[in-house]
């Protein structure tokens, strides 16, 4: 077995393939108290847990349904079965006037007949979180809200949320429905890096529809020092207070979910806490680059004496920021001789990576290049200096 030391650690980009959490590191910074009754911070770019608690305790997600109400409109957007300018009439069962589900609940407004496009629709949904708006736009995009629960249903087994089941289009009180503070930041992350021109309007902070002006229930949008654009608040006598808030500091996003809080203040304040923390406390870097060389190895009997080694995936980690200079890399070789042919792309190792003395994490070494079989003379003279 040959092992090889090389440098990690450079700026970010954004995208992600492997993700751990904060507490594989030898000196994790202690995290914030927190008053709810769950919660998560993750990194957005790696997908990261930062800290969490009960994060996968099933939970009534109440106004926080929605986020998967206008993950699956912009899924059929996207599919082109519909488009935003489509116009839809709104129904009856959408209509609040004398219908007892939505009686003391959030609304847009909406009149029965009324013609508005979907991009209309889902300002209303997520600006206002109006159940009126989530019915007219599963009457659209499904036919029928039992139609579009089983597409929300369909999503959740597709994003692999094991803590989550939907029975209602719009978060009202449901039996059967729940969620968790972890499924549901997956769903965010999902959200924004599957919905870029979607996601704007959870930034938003106010609506006028019907001569009716709402603002967004997300109180963290007016903060000025952190730089939140989403996502969403929920709240039901069962829940309590729900929230969910991204926030950007500079290339780095954090996405914090926080479930069974005591009061809509208190949700923020919960939030802000783990938002703070998390861009104090830690960095989100890139530490291997797709079919970037880190190595170069000696190869017998083939039309090239030499094979540079590396990865075929960009790889980024959120590290503690003090724990940064502590952190190394290795690369083990299966086999220290390594004899032509080899294909490019081909396993030969496996990258390790330390926190001091840890082991915190491992991806395959591949070759980056192909190297055929050598000449007959150089394959004899390669034998001659490999095995006399």
């Amino acid at each position: 077995m040959k092992i090889r030391l090389f440098a990690v650690c450079s700026l970010l980009s954004l995208s992600a393939h492997y993700a751990f959490a904060a507490d594989s590191f030898i000196n994790a910074p202690p995290p914030p108290a927190i008053q709810a009754a769950s919660w998560v911070l993750m990194d957005y770019t790696t997908g990261q847990i930062l800290t969490a608690q009960n994060e996968h305790l099933r939970r009534n997600p109440a106004s926080l349904t929605k986020l998967m109400t206008g993950y699956v409109v912009d899924r059929a957007i996207d599919s082109g079965r519909i488009t935003a300018d489509d116009m839809v009439t709104v129904g009856k069962d959408a209509w609040a006037q004398g219908n007892p589900v939505f009686e003391g609940s959030s609304l847009m407004f909406l009149k029965a007949g009324e013609r508005l496009t979907v991009h209309d629709l889902s300002r209303g949904l997520i600006i206002d979180s109006g159940n009126d708006a989530c019915v007219a736009l599963a009457d659209y995009v499904a036919g029928g809200q039992p139609q579009f629960v089983a597409l929300m249903n369909k999503y959740v087994q597709q994003l692999r949320l094991r803590d989550t089941h939907f029975e209602t289009v719009h978060g009202l009180d449901a039996p059967g429905q729940h969620s968790s503070a972890y499924d549901l930041a997956v769903l965010s992350r999902a959200i924004i890096h599957g919905e870029p021109g979607f996601y704007h309007m959870y930034s938003e902070r106010s609506l006028t529809w019907n001569g009716i002006t709402q603002q967004n229930r997300n109180g963290l949008l007016w903060d000025k020092e952190l730089n939140v654009d989403g996502l969403k608040t929920g709240h039901t006598a069962s829940a309590g207070f729900n929230l969910i808030a991204s926030s950007v500091d500079g290339e780095r996003r954090l996405i914090a979910v926080v479930m069974g809080a005591d009061s809509p203040k208190g949700r923020e304040e919960q939030a802000r806490k783990l938002l703070h923390w998390g861009q104090d406390n830690f960095a989100t870097v890139q530490v291997l680059h797709k079919g970037k060389k880190i190595g170069s190895e000696t190869i017998w009997y083939g039309d090239k004496k030499n094979v540079e080694v590396g990865t075929m995936q960009d790889v980024y980690l959120a590290l503690p920021k003090l724990e940064i200079p502590n952190i190394k890399a290795k690369y083990v070789l299966d086999n220290p001789e390594m004899e032509a042919p080899v294909a490019a792309n081909q396993h030969v190792g496996e990258i390790e990576l330390f926190d001091r003395d840890k082991l915190i994490a491992h991806w395959p070494l591949v070759t980056l290049s192909a190297v055929n079989k050598g000449s007959r003379w150089s394959r004899f003279s390669d034998y001659l200096s490999h095995k006399l």
